[in-house]
Order: structure tokens, then sequence, then C-alpha cells
């Protein structure tokens, strides 16, 4: 039993954690300065939280910075 806790658990923690990426790449392609305190308020999330998604979306090379923090935008790669 306490196998099947475990895995469903792990599949709705994976489930979650691609709806938070793709929300973000969402919000990132319809308003691409959008700031990262912006995007915690509109998916009720801290921005600790985003940026540690905006760093795994980095990783990954689906978004992409681009000039300085207070000036720049996103951009979605893939």
């Amino acid at each position: 039993m306490g196998e099947t806790v475990e895995k469903s658990s792990e599949k709705s923690s994976e489930k979650s954690s691609e709806k938070s990426s793709e929300k973000i790449i969402s919000l990132i392609k319809e308003q691409y300065e959008i700031t990262i305190a912006e995007m915690a308020i509109q998916l009720n999330m801290s921005t600790r939280a985003i940026e540690k998604w905006l760093a795994i979306l980095k990783e990954k090379k689906l978004i992409k910075r681009i000039g300085p923090d207070k000036g720049g935008h996103w951009e979605v790669i893939k």
C-alpha cells in the first residue's frame, strides 16, 4: 500500500510541475516583459518558486532571458 501512495504522489507532483512550467511559459508568451513578481501574483506562487521554475526552464533550454533584469524580456525558445 505504501508504494501506491508514493507512486500516486510522484505522479501528481509531476503533473503539477508540468502545469506550473506550462503556465509560466504561457505567461511569457502572452507578455514577454512580465516580471517574476507579476508571475508569482498571477500563478499564486512565491517569487522564489517562480525563480526556481525559471532556472529549470532555462536549464532545459525552453526559455531565455534577453537583456538585463530591468528592461529585459523573456523569450520562449521551443
